[in-house]
């Protein structure tokens, strides 16, 4: 496969030595886009190894975030492992850790550490608060961060105990940062020659994304309450039912998509005084709401989303999760690739997001069991054959 078949990010290696799902799907996505990413396992291997649902011994966290990866093991409490972290650090051009003190440092992966391996190395340290500060040092996931960055208490009904968003989104966001401070630093150090050390929490990046909230409450004071599936600003929003007990989203952000969905539904609510304006809408919700459930109930759910689509209107089906792999557009977006795994055989996983018009990246290996590659990268570091038996024999 020619380099710009591979991705634009050919010719860079990148280590990963963390854990869970934040730090290792951000080397994920910079191996999508072609870089050479090693996991750098202890010998138990990543914690997601041991996590969710399993098949064949592979479980499913740690297949979800860890393709396009190599992986090694090193136990780094052992001197001649260290050593051969050394050499590997050496080659490398990032190393994405997530390890707290005194940890990081007692294993030979802090900033300062790595840097004596090679002096321009980009090193990115995940932390769930910050590297400092009255948080520092705690431990957390994207849970905590939800619950102190507001998300936990504006998910959910109105009527009921608030609830934390289930799909790991504060992970998957924090993830894309430290992949913009990595392509932000090697662009900094192709001018310079100079690494530097980066660090990102899951803290900031929910507060970052939690902009349109926080605008309200710095412009007027305001906080935004807890509307479940309806808007804040306004209505119709939410989920319906259809004739076929299937569910839809629908929305209308604008008078163009209200009025969309009315002429849709031949339901003349332009011309109804309790319905005229998005504040009167907003004041009648319960209503029209109501009025639009009926509406929904009277079609199945293909009937209707198709009945909406051709009118403009904002509507999508509520799929469950085996339906997304069926979804067309996922589908045709390449969002679902087979794999070919060491042990399982084919196996699916999730496709790139970003689509590169010159150099895409691609799904080219599937994720490793652990330490598959262990033998092949020390011979890339220079190890005899006698070398490697003698660490492999240790484990």
């Amino acid at each position: 496969m020619a380099d710009e078949e591979r991705g634009p990010l050919v010719g860079l290696t990148v280590l990963d030595t963390a854990t869970m799902l934040a730090g290792p799907y951000a080397a994920t996505l910079l191996g999508d886009l072609g870089a050479d990413v090693i996991k750098v396992e202890p010998p138990r291997g990543d914690d997601t190894r041991s996590l969710g649902p399993e098949r064949g011994g592979e479980r499913a966290p740690f297949i979800s975030v860890n393709r396009n990866k190599r992986s090694i093991v090193l136990d780094l409490t052992r001197p001649a492992d260290r050593e051969a972290f050394g050499k590997l650090a050496a080659t490398a051009d990032a190393v994405i850790a997530n390890a707290r003190e005194p940890a990081l440092s007692r294993l030979g992966l802090g900033y300062e550490q790595v840097r004596e391996h090679r002096p321009d190395i980009i090193w990115v340290g995940v932390t769930a608060f910050g590297v400092d500060g009255p948080y520092a040092g705690r431990p957390g996931i994207d849970f905590m961060a939800q619950g102190i960055a507001g998300l936990v208490a504006l998910n959910g009904d109105p009527d009921r105990d608030p609830v934390r968003v289930t799909v790991p989104l504060v992970d998957v966001m924090t993830s894309l940062l430290v992949v913009s401070g990595i392509l932000a630093a090697l662009h900094e150090r192709a001018k310079s020659g100079k690494g530097q050390r980066i660090d990102v929490s899951l803290l900031d990046a929910l507060v970052h994304a939690q902009a349109t909230g926080l605008a309200s409450l710095f412009l007027t004071g305001e906080t935004t309450p807890r509307t479940g599936n309806r808007s804040y600003y306004f209505a119709p929003s939410g989920v319906f039912e259809c004739a076929d007990g299937s569910m839809v989203c629908i929305t209308t952000p604008s008078e163009k998509f209200f009025a969309n969905l009315s002429d849709a539904l031949e339901a003349g609510w332009t011309d109804d005084d309790r319905f005229r304006t998005i504040e009167l809408r907003l004041q009648n919700e319960d209503a029209l709401e109501a009025e639009v459930a009926a509406r929904c109930k009277q079609y199945s759910r293909e009937e209707l989303l198709e009945r909406l689509h051709a009118a403009d209107v904002l509507a999508a089906p509520v799929n469950e999760l085996p339906d997304v792999l069926r979804d067309p557009q996922v589908l045709h977006n390449g969002m679902i690739q087979t794999t070919q795994h060491a042990t399982l055989g084919n196996l699916d996983v999730t496709g790139v997001p970003l689509h590169l018009g010159r150099t895409p990246g691609s799904v080219r290996r599937a994720p490793p069991v652990l330490g598959q590659h262990t033998e092949e990268i020390l011979r890339e570091l220079g190890y005899a054959v006698a070398e490697i038996a003698e660490l492999t024999k240790r484990k």
